[in-house]
C-alpha cells in the first residue's frame, strides 16, 4: 500500500526542523488527512509538540533505545492506517552515535523515507549550491526529495537559493520568512512545554503562514510511496495489572510506546500529584520525568499526596521513577531559586538545581541478567547518594562507565536514566512478578 511519508532533516540543529514541522502538522490536520507524526532519537519533548499540531501521539524511532526490527514494525504500524506520516529528524541528518549510526538518515533508509531538507539561509545564498550538492551526494541512497529555505529575507534572497537548489538538482518546495512570532521559548531541558505558553497559538500562525511560501500540495507529491505491514509479535501473556501514571505540569515527560506496550495487560490511570489527594489504588506506580522543580513548592505543600506515596513504597508498592520521580522520592529537592522543599523522602538522597551541570547520553542498564537501553537528559543532580549502591551497572552507549545509579528501596526502583521498554516489556512485567504485586483479581 501506499503512504504519503517524508522526514524533516537538516544540517545542524537549529536550522528550523521543529517550525516547520509543527506548521505542516497542523496545515495537514486542518485539511482533514490522519496525519502520523514520528520524533528520531529520544527526545520526548518534540514528540509533545508534534501531538499538540496533530491532535495524535507521536511515536519515537531510534535504532539504538531498540532493534531495527521493533523500529520497523512501530513505524509501518502506526504509519500504514495514516493518510501521512511526518518524521522529524534529530540533530543533524548525518549525526549518529558513531558516525551515521543511530544517526537519522539510518532511520531513513531503514525505513524508505524520503527527505525533506530545511535549510537555515540567515547567513547564506548561492553557498546553499555546495553544501546541497554534498547532501546529495555523501550517501546517494538517501532520497532528498526536496529543500526548505529558513529565515529568507527577501525576493531576492529567495532567487538566489533557488539558482542553488536547481544547480544541484533539488527540488525547491519553498521557504519561511524570518519571523520571531514563529520562535518557540526554549526551557533547560529542551523546547520549553509549560501552560505559561500559548503553544496553540504559536503552531496556528506557523500553519496560517506556511501555505503561502510553501508548496505543500507537491511535497506531498514528491512523498507519496509503498510502505510494508510487517506481522506485530503480540509477545508473552502476562497477568493484568493496574497501573497509576503521574502526569499533569510537573510529570509529563515519557515514551508514549512503553505504555502502548503496556496496555495489553495494564489499566491505566492517570493522576497529578500537584492536584489529586491520594494515589490511586494500584498494583504499579510509574513516576516518569518532567520539571518537578518547577513546580517544587506546590508538590511538597501537597502533604496528602507525599505521604500517600510514602506508605505505599514503605508497605512494599512496586514503583519504578526515571528522572523527575527519581528527585520527588527524595527527601528533598532545591531549585534554581536556591528554594530547598520536602518531597516524599522514599530515598535519603536529596536533589539540587544548584551549579547545574547538563548530564546527557545513552544509557545502557546491566539489571538482573539483562540489557536495557535508555537515554538521560537532565541538569540536576543528586547529594549524598555516596553510601546509596546501584542494583544495576549502567554504562554509556560505548560501555563506558557513568556515574548513573539505579536505587532501590524495597520494590520501589528510581534512577535518572529513561529507559524504553516498548520492546521489552518484560522490564515492567518481570519485576511486577518479583515484587509479588501481580494479583489473580486482575488476571
Amino acid at each position: 500500500m501506499n503512504v504519503t511519508h517524508f522526514m524533516i532533516a537538516a544540517p545542524s540543529s537549529g536550522s528550523g526542523k521543529t517550525t516547520l514541522t509543527l506548521g505542516l502538522l497542523r496545515v495537514l490536520r486542518q485539511r482533514g488527512y490522519r496525519v502520523q507524526p514520528f520524533k528520531c532519537g529520544p527526545d520526548y519533548i518534540d514528540s509533545r509538540h508534534h501531538a499538540t499540531a496533530a491532535g495524535k501521539t507521536s511515536l519515537n524511532l531510534d535504532t539504538f533505545l531498540s532493534s531495527e526490527a521493533h523500529v520497523q514494525e512501530l513505524y509501518t504500524r502506526y504509519a500504514s492506517p495514516s493518510d501521512i506520516a511526518v518524521s522529524e529528524a534529530v540533530m543533524g541528518l548525518f549525526d549518529g552515535s558513531d558516525r551515521m549510526q543511530n544517526s537519522s538518515a539510518h532511520l531513513a533508509t531503514l525505513l524508505s523515507i524520503p527527505i525533506i531538507l530545511v535549510v537555515n539561509a540567515k547567513a547564506i545564498a548561492y553557498s546553499a549550491a555546495p553544501l546541497l550538492y554534498g547532501y546529495k551526494h555523501f550517501k546517494p541512497e538517501i532520497q532528498i526529495a526536496g529543500v526548505i529555505f529558513n529565515n529568507v529575507n527577501t525576493p531576492t534572497h529567495y532567487q538566489f537559493l533557488k539558482e542553488a537548489s536547481e544547480d544541484v538538482g533539488i527540488e525547491v518546495l519553498g521557504y519561511l520568512p524570518s519571523n520571531p512570532d514563529f520562535e518557540i521559548p526554549s526551557r533547560h531541558l529542551g523546547l520549553h512545554i509549560s501552560s505559561e505558553t500559548d503553544y496553540e497559538a504559536i503552531i496556528q500562525r506557523i500553519a496560517d503562514a506556511l501555505p503561502q511560501t510553501v508548496q505543500v500540495d507537491r511535497l506531498l507529491e514528491l512523498c507519496n510511496r509503498e510502505i510494508c505491514t510487517p506481522q506485530r509479535n503480540s509477545g508473552r501473556p502476562f497477568k493484568r495489572f493496574r497501573m497509576a501514571v503521574a502526569q499533569d505540569e510537573a510529570f509529563s515527560f515519557y515514551y508514549p510506546a512503553n505504555l502502548e506496550a503496556l496496555k495489553p495487560w495494564a489499566d491505566l490511570t492517570f493522576f497529578s500529584p500537584l492536584e489529586d489527594a491520594v494515589l490511586p489504588e494500584t498494583d504499579f506506580l510509574y513516576l516518569p520525568g518532567g520539571y518537578p522543580e518547577l513546580h517544587a513548592q506546590k508538590l511538597s505543600e501537597n502533604r496528602s499526596m507525599l505521604e500517600s506515596i510514602r506508605a505505599y513504597g514503605e508497605n512494599g508498592g512496586t514503583t519504578y521513577a526515571e528522572c523527575g520521580g527519581l528527585m520527588y522520592l527524595g527527601k528533598r529537592m532545591t531549585n534554581d531559586a536556591n528554594q530547598t522543599f520536602d518531597m516524599v523522602g522514599l530515598f535519603p538522597y536529596q536533589t539540587t538545581m544548584q551549579n547545574r551541570k547538563l548530564t546527557l547520553g545513552y544509557r545502557r542498564m546491566h539489571w538482573k541478567g539483562r540489557e536495557f537501553r535508555g537515554h538521560e537528559f537532565h541538569y540536576s543532580k543528586i547529594q549524598e547518594d555516596e553510601s546509596l549502591p546501584s542494583v544495576a551497572t549502567i554504562t554509556s552507549a560505548k560501555g563506558a562507565p557513568v556515574t548513573t545509579k539505579l536505587f532501590q528501596y524495597q520494590n520501589t526502583l528510581a534512577t535518572y536514566a529513561h529507559i524504553y521498554w516498548a520492546e521489552q516489556p518484560e522490564f515492567i512485567m518481570d519485576w511486577l512478578e518479583q515484587s509479588g504485586r501481580l494479583t489473580t483479581s486482575h488476571v
